[in-house]
């Protein structure tokens, strides 16, 4: 076996090397060799005789000097130290907690990034904070799903901030303001509640402690976005591809900080590199689709939708922009069964209003996508983050009812922009 997988740490046998999160840690050769021992008996005590035949080759050291080895690698572990335990004339022992295969779980169906999956994550963590209530990191990933179903519009942003904020303050009770916590609190205070200028001191520090942690990147970019700083969003960009050239949202943000700098040929073009790497992202077909769109392809972007539909049939308001291309399309009877079903679905599920605000404004409704905007305000919908930027709201920008909405939301004279660093 190359490499044993633990936690968020994997041993590569070969390399004799540590990481986590795919990052090298520091560990001395010798140090190795101990962690190595106590995974290859994990659950089970190792006593000294035991240690020195498998760490040290059978080469006599004192039980000092092995307490001294243990120690090392206790402390590059961090906060999972703790899965070391000693006990005396039994040894030491790695005990991984119950909590921990739930949580790898969870993981996995997060990084879905669809409603079922993030369901699906919630039973996770929800399990393993029940199995383990001290582990800080099941209460840090309920936060995230639900900061992920608010903020893609899968369900009521009303409903689920708080509840990421419950979640949040417990996992930061347990572990402290991490950098990863520190950057889910900015860009849900970003999107929910556009403080732009704070959520920027915040991923700005999250970056200070973790820099090659790409999520935070990640956030930064998509606030650089939609402050309207598109250079800065792509020199992010770029940064975050030499770190992790596959992690899957990457090449769809480019794709969306092209589009909104009404770059669409670039957004086209990153687009199509979007869904050829990862095919099964929806968020990548939606922001290619749209890119399309713009770009005059209409059908190709129909096409495109459909996919992101099939995909994750719980993204309701996938819907909206799937009428759109067919209004556009002069296809007005499908589009019109389309915008029907989709007001079924909103009698008994939550539909994004703000997207309802495109299809409208397609049939030339102006009234009713003003409408449609307000709802989006009362419901605080996700999307009005982006609304500066959003070329989908260009036909509404010279209305003054659209400057009365866009104050409501951003505060009377705010200016929309994180100021550059």
């Amino acid at each position: 076996m190359g490499h044993i997988a633990f936690g968020p740490f994997s041993l590569d046998l070969e390399g004799t090397r540590l990481l986590r999160d795919g990052v090298d840690l520091d560990l001395r050769p010798q140090a190795f060799n101990a962690l190595r021992t106590l995974i290859q008996h994990c659950g089970r005590s190792v006593d000294y005789e035991h240690m020195i035949h498998e760490a040290w080759d059978g080469v006599s050291v004192s039980r000092h000097t092995v307490a001294v080895t243990i120690g090392e690698a206790k402390k590059v572990l961090k906060e999972y130290g703790a899965w070391i335990h000693y006990r005396p004339k039994l040894g030491y022992r790695l005990e991984i907690p119950a909590a921990e295969d739930l949580i790898k779980r969870g993981r996995h169906f997060a990084n879905h990034y669809t409603r079922d999956g993030f369901d699906k994550a919630l039973e996770c963590f929800h399990a393993a904070a029940t199995a383990d209530s001290a582990d800080f990191r099941a209460f840090e990933g309920l936060a995230l799903c639900y900061l992920m179903l608010g903020a893609y519009g899968m369900r009521p942003p009303r409903e689920m901030y708080p509840r990421f904020l419950e979640a949040h303050g417990e996992a930061v009770a347990r572990e402290g303001l991490t950098a990863e916590l520190r950057a889910d609190r900015a860009h849900a205070a970003q999107v929910f509640e556009r403080r732009f200028a704070d959520a920027k001191c915040e991923l700005l520090a999250a970056m200070k402690e973790a820099p090659q942690q790409v999520s935070i990147l990640g956030h930064l970019v998509m606030l650089y976005a939609t402050s309207q700083r598109f250079e800065d969003a792509l020199r992010i960009v770029e940064k975050a591809f030499v770190l992790d050239p596959l992690w899957p949202m990457l090449p769809a943000m480019e794709t969306l900080v092209r589009f909104c700098s009404r770059d669409f040929e670039g957004a086209v073009t990153s687009g199509k590199r979007s869904v050829d790497l990862h095919p099964y992202l929806p968020m990548g077909r939606f922001f290619y689709a749209r890119a399309l769109q713009y770009s005059g392809e209409v059908s190709a972007a129909l096409d495109q939708f459909r996919l992101a539909i099939v995909m994750s049939p719980d993204f309701h308001w996938l819907r909206a922009h799937e009428a759109t291309c067919l209004i556009k399309l002069r296809r007005r009877e499908e589009a019109a069964c389309v915008l029907e079903q989709i007001e079924g679905i909103r009698r008994n599920d939550y539909v994004d209003a703000y997207n309802m605000v495109i299809p409208n404004l397609a049939l030339g409704r102006e009234c009713q996508a003003f409408r449609e905007l307000e709802r989006a305000y009362e419901e605080n919908a996700a999307p009005l983050f982006a609304m500066e930027v959003d070329p989908g709201m260009d036909p509404l920008r010279a209305d003054p009812r659209f400057k009365l909405i866009r104050d409501r939301v951003f505060g009377v004279g705010t200016a929309v922009q994180a100021s550059s660093t």
